[in-house]
């Protein structure tokens, strides 16, 4: 994971107190852009020195010349000023800082955290940046990288976490790496340093029904165990707000890809696939082989196309004014009939 890699590098010299005049935080994934500009706004200045030596802006709020004006005053009684600043995406004026950028002021730590996409690394504007300051891609992690970076980051906060809960966790909330730092920030407030974060510990802060929830659903639809659906589909039903469509279908996507790797992968090693699936438990890639084994690579593939078809319906795009327990029901019933 290079994003991470590059993370910790800038993250290290933070903490040993060497600060640059120059940062670019810019990227797809805002988590670790976050971190960072959050670790230099709480430790790059004394607390005594941050009234009159840190200013937070944001883009739509100021242009490069309001900009280069702040980041030429010379610091108060402090040997530099921070300036942050958040959504810089948004600055219509951006490249107007080149002229800055060339010519940094040494006692200035300036920090533009840029999400959502990356800059153009071609720009005269990203070439200073890199000539001067420090600047760090924020790449969204895979699919696939996402449980064993979950584990890892639980492992070093002494919050271990099971395989198990990792993937419940990740089933239900994504791949955003804030959200889910956040989800396991709640959740540790109630253990012990050193307790291991089990998958109850998922159901009870995100409000997961342990039988009736679509972790349970697409486990069911993989053994093609009919009865089951719809019993789970009937449950989950009446609690529409806990189950909306848009997270089902999404999760349905997610799981079906991984069904059709490991349908694709004929002759890989168990560790080949759960490597390519981002599973860390033998036991759920036996699961997945089950469902491989139960849906030929064709059917598969029409599902795929079924679940986009469903997703723009619960997105309001040519849905007959079903609710969502009546869709996700017709989009079962059609899969399992792919």
């Amino acid at each position: 994971m290079a994003a991470k890699n590059a993370y910790l590098d800038i993250l290290k010299d933070l903490k040993k107190g060497q600060y640059a005049p120059l940062y670019l935080f810019h990227g797809e994934e805002s988590y670790f852009i976050d971190e960072l500009a959050h670790f230099i706004e709480q430790n790059a200045l004394a607390e005594s020195e941050q009234a009159f030596n840190q200013m937070v802006v944001y883009g739509r709020d100021v242009d490069a010349v309001a900009l280069r004006d702040m980041a030429s005053r010379v610091p108060m009684m402090a040997p530099r000023q921070v300036i942050i600043v958040r959504e810089a995406q948004d600055m219509r004026s951006l490249a107007d800082l080149e002229a800055y950028v060339q010519r940094p002021v040494p006692t200035t730590v300036l920090v533009l955290c840029h999400k959502k996409k990356k800059i153009d690394g071609r720009s005269k504007m990203a070439k200073a940046l890199l000539q001067q300051g420090v600047v760090f891609e924020s790449k969204r992690l895979y699919d696939n990288q996402v449980p064993g970076w979950i584990t890892e980051w639980c492992k070093h906060h002494k919050y271990p976490i099971s395989p198990e809960a990792v993937t419940l966790l990740t089933e239900y909330l994504g791949n955003q790496l804030g959200t889910l730092i956040n989800e396991i920030n709640k959740i540790v407030l109630n253990l012990e340093e050193g307790s291991t974060i089990e998958p109850q510990h998922i159901q009870d802060a995100i409000g997961v029904s342990r039988e009736y929830n679509v972790f349970e659903l697409q486990k069911a639809l993989g053994f093609r165990q009919v009865q089951e659906i719809y019993k789970i589909l009937h449950f989950m039903g009446q609690d529409p707000r806990s189950n909306p469509a848009v997270m089902v279908i999404g999760s349905l996507s997610s799981y079906f890809m991984k069904v059709y790797l490991v349908s694709r992968m004929r002759g890989a090693t168990d560790k080949e696939l759960m490597a390519a699936i981002g599973v860390g438990f033998p036991k759920f890639l036996q699961d997945y082989k089950i469902a491989a084994s139960k849906y030929q690579s064709v059917q598969i593939e029409r599902i795929f196309g079924l679940l986009h078809q469903f997703d723009m319906r619960s997105k309001g795009v040519h849905n007959r004014s079903q609710g969502d327990a009546a869709l996700l029901k017709e989009l079962i019933y059609q899969i399992l009939h792919a």
